[in-house]
C-alpha cells in the first residue's frame, strides 16, 4: 500500500517536504551554495561544517526573535 502513492501526492508531498525544511531553516547551507554560485562564482564556499558553525556563532552574537 505504501508504493501506491499517485504522482500527485508525490508532489504535494515533496513540497510539504520544502516547506517545513524552509521552516526549520534546513535548506539554509543548500540557499548559501546558490548565492555563492550566483553572486560570487570565484570564490569558494565554505564547508557546510563552517557555515552552521558560523551561522549559530552569528545568531548567538544577535539574539533575534525566533521559536527557541
Amino acid at each position: 500500500m505504501l508504493n501506491t502513492v499517485q504522482p500527485g501526492q508525490r508532489r504535494r508531498l515533496g513540497g510539504l517536504g520544502q516547506f517545513f525544511k524552509g521552516i526549520l531553516r534546513a535548506d539554509a547551507y543548500q540557499k548559501y551554495l546558490e548565492h555563492m554560485a550566483r553572486t560570487h562564482p570565484e570564490q569558494t564556499p565554505v564547508s557546510e561544517r563552517q557555515f552552521w558553525r558560523e551561522r549559530y556563532d552569528w545568531e548567538d552574537r544577535n539574539p533575534q526573535g525566533r521559536c527557541c
